[in-house]
């Protein structure tokens, strides 16, 4: 697992990043899909808000409950027993799951505490694990959202997408210049 500092976003930012990203995926001939909790769909609308993002997306699933992420994803009940519906462990299967029933090149999953409640000393609202499968690279993301200066549910899930399609897009440029 990545963890790392996250500052500010903007609307204006992310949406360019979000544009440059289905071109890329575009140019590229690969699709994406998401697996999202508590962004609640925020990465499925971001990207079919871009025009021609029917040639690159191939699923968005808000698995919110536990018993959804089991049922639709495949997350044992043991790992969300033993680590938490809030962990890297979550977010990595739920990002295998959602390989397995999409088959698209990335998939991005989202699990955290968008607050203002359900946080905990040991979980503070803030604490967003991403995990990705981008061409068949597993790994998971914890950004430091906790540390943003504003901690609003909307500014989480806001920067949460914002770090999922930086990364995203870093490593569909990187594959490029290879």
């Amino acid at each position: 697992m990545v963890s790392s500092k996250f500052s500010e976003c903007n609307a204006e930012k992310l949406d360019k990043t979000v544009n440059d990203v289905v071109k890329l995926l575009e140019q590229k001939g690969l699709t994406i899909s998401t697996a999202e909790s508590c962004t609640g769909g925020l990465l499925s609308e971001l990207i079919t808000s871009v025009s021609g993002a029917s040639a690159v997306f191939e699923l968005g699933i808000c698995t919110y409950s536990e018993r959804i992420k089991t049922e639709f994803l495949g997350v044992s009940a043991g790992t969300i027993r033993d680590f938490g519906v809030v962990s890297e462990e979550t977010a990595l299967s739920m990002v295998r799951g959602l390989k397995k029933c999409s088959g698209a090149d990335v998939c991005v999953s989202v699990t955290g505490v968008a607050g203002p409640s359900g946080g905990t000393a040991e979980t503070p609202v803030g604490t967003v694990y991403i995990g990705f499968d981008i061409c068949g690279r597993q790994f998971v993301c914890l950004p430091e959202l906790w540390k943003l200066s504003d901690r609003s549910r909307e500014n989480i899930r806001r920067c949460a997408a914002a770090f999922a399609f930086e990364t995203i897009e870093k490593m569909l440029m990187e594959a490029r210049t290879d």
